[in-house]
């Protein structure tokens, strides 16, 4: 070959929804599009964040030449403050994005070399020429990019759905995109998310409409529940307490940081004498008052959450108030939710949500919106990102129907390296890829080991066993001594676990000195002792951690 292909690796969002992060590289020019994180799943016990690996990327840190965000949402944003402790480059996104980007950097203690952009703004790194596209979304400025590269132009969506009534008035550039789709486009990288649905996804503009039908029904408080970095939706949910005579009251630490930022920044109109303080709660009728806050997920800490259990210290639901979910549910959260709805309705209030009700309305594109894209733009070769594999090979299948030729819709995983090279493309190599989990201060500490040891201990729980020995002449002299964790209630089960103790003094009492005075032998035999009489006597399977202690 002459010249340096141009290859795009996904390090995380190809296959999954979250911790999106796609890398291009051409010669010794990198740049990263978006570095996001994932919420944890069910089997996950104890983790906080998911981001992705960084290990291939860290092999080449120094050709990084400019890190490119889309928007400002958490699967897009979250896990930079992590990537920057140890990767330096100039970071590129428009104003709100990097308002919300500064806040969590802050957080952490981190100095980044951050660069406001407009839409239509070029920005040039190395053999990189990137001009970002206005594409509308469940968020405030987010864009789409068109890389220019020696190989052609890359469309990368970002998400984006094509909102002709957009609260703000910002409509997907089309024109934009179309202007690519006439000079020639190399490959469209698109949003897959909605591609299960039919039609076009309904305007933002709705669920102001449908709030303006539902505020004068509602007689007591009014909480609204949304994603903080709705700005729209904050700003639809403000203008409908107004024309209620509602007061507003922010709660959630996220809710009132990302107003305030927007409210700078110009995007959000919010007078102040609408808002107010909760200290001025016990003041107000309860039929003035209209709450945003954070938690429409379930999440356990959140203030929602904490009011549906009646355990909030300044805010109580009573008969007659009204919650309103103005959120989708994230995939694995629907237990959690309608544990949630369950409890708000035993304190008495009505609650509305998607299910029920218009309260919501999706960011991302549906089937025809995605049609449309890949008609403007014409691209030579189609990738499908930022959805599970289903939803990938749906929009492949998409594409093909639009015309594009089966062989030029690509798919793939993380990890999966495409070159394109005079007009062809092809899957290179796979590339080291994976999650890093976030607990509390630790990353990457926790590891699948340790993660099974959660589930065994949350399934099944712990058994531990103290036993003394002689440390000269290796005799049993103290216990076994159990004690349970989860696994079966002490009180009620002494004579079960007297036998326990009983098979494991025989045990030991059987074991020679040469086998006594080798601990982890010991250990390994007291283990299976128990687990062999757990299994047959009541099919259990806790984990046995065995004490050896020399006296």
């Amino acid at each position: 070959m002459n010249g340096s292909p141009l290859k795009i690796v996904a390090l995380g969002g190809l296959g999954e929804i979250g911790m999106n992060c796609m890398v291009y590289e051409c010669g010794n020019d990198l740049v990263l599009v978006d570095a996001g994180l994932m919420f944890p799943d069910a089997d996950m016990p104890g983790v906080d964040y998911v981001i992705p690996d960084f290990s291939w990327l860290r092999e080449r840190a120094d050709k990084l030449k400019g890190i490119f965000l889309t928007h400002a949402h958490e699967d897009h944003i979250g896990a930079l403050p992590f990537l920057l402790r140890e990767f330096s480059a100039p970071i590129y996104a428009t104003a709100l994005t990097l308002g919300i980007l500064e806040g969590k950097l802050q957080e952490h203690k981190i100095d980044a070399d951050l660069n406001p952009v407009q839409p239509r703004d070029i920005v040039t790194v190395g053999c990189f020429e990137i001009e970002f596209i206005r594409v509308a979304h469940s968020v405030v400025d987010g864009c789409a990019l068109a890389i220019s590269t020696p190989e052609g132009v890359v469309i990368h969506t970002g998400d984006f759905k094509l909102d002709q009534t957009p609260v703000d008035g910002e409509v997907t550039d089309l024109a934009t995109f179309a202007r690519y789709g006439d000079k020639g486009v190399l490959a469209l990288l698109s949003d897959s998310t909605n591609v299960e649905r039919e039609g076009y996804t309904i305007s933002e503009r709705y669920v102001g409409e449908a709030l303006a039908d539902l505020f004068p029904k509602c007689k007591g408080r009014i909480i609204v529940a949304a994603f903080s970095s709705n700005i729209h939706r904050v700003q639809q949910v403000a203008d409908v307490a107004a024309a209620s005579g509602r007061k507003v009251l922010l709660n959630g630490r996220s809710m009132i940081a990302n107003v305030r930022i927007a409210r700078q920044l110009g995007y959000l109109s919010i007078d102040d004498d609408l808002l107010m303080d909760i200290k001025e709660l016990p003041y107000i009728p309860r039929e003035q008052v209209c709450m945003i806050t954070t938690g429409s997920q379930g999440e356990p800490l959140s203030a929602l959450s904490r009011i549906a259990m009646d355990d909030h210290k300044q805010i109580k639901l009573e008969k007659g108030d009204t919650v309103i979910l103005s959120s989708r549910n994230i995939p694995g959260n629907e237990r959690t939710i309608s544990e949630l709805i369950n409890h708000l309705y035993r304190r008495g209030a009505d609650v509305y949500h998607e299910k029920v009700s218009e309260v919501h309305v999706s960011g991302h594109a549906s089937q025809e919106e995605l049609k449309l894209m890949m008609n403007i733009t014409r691209p030579r070769f189609f990738l499908p990102i930022h959805g599970e594999y289903r939803h990938l090979v749906l929009h492949r299948r998409l594409a093909m129907k639009v015309g594009i030729p089966e062989e030029r819709c690509l798919i793939g995983t993380n990890g999966d390296l495409f070159s394109f090279y005079n007009e062809t493309a092809f899957m290179e190599e796979t590339v080291e890829t994976g999650r890093v989990f976030v607990d509390g201060k630790g990353v990457g500490d926790v590891g699948e080991i340790v993660l099974k040891d959660r589930r065994h201990l949350a399934e099944d729980g712990m058994v531990l066993v103290i036993i003394g020995l002689n440390k000269s002449t290796g005799e049993l002299i103290y216990g076994p001594e159990i004690v349970s964790r989860g696994f079966v209630f002490e009180d009620e089960s002494q004579a079960y676990l007297q036998t326990a103790k009983d098979m494991v003094r025989e045990a030991v009492q059987e074991l020679s000195l040469e086998f006594l005075s080798d601990r982890e032998e010991l250990r390994q035999i007291v283990r299976q002792t128990l687990k062999r009489f757990f299994k047959k006597s009541i099919e259990r399977r806790p984990m046995v951690l065995p004490v050896i202690l020399e006296m």
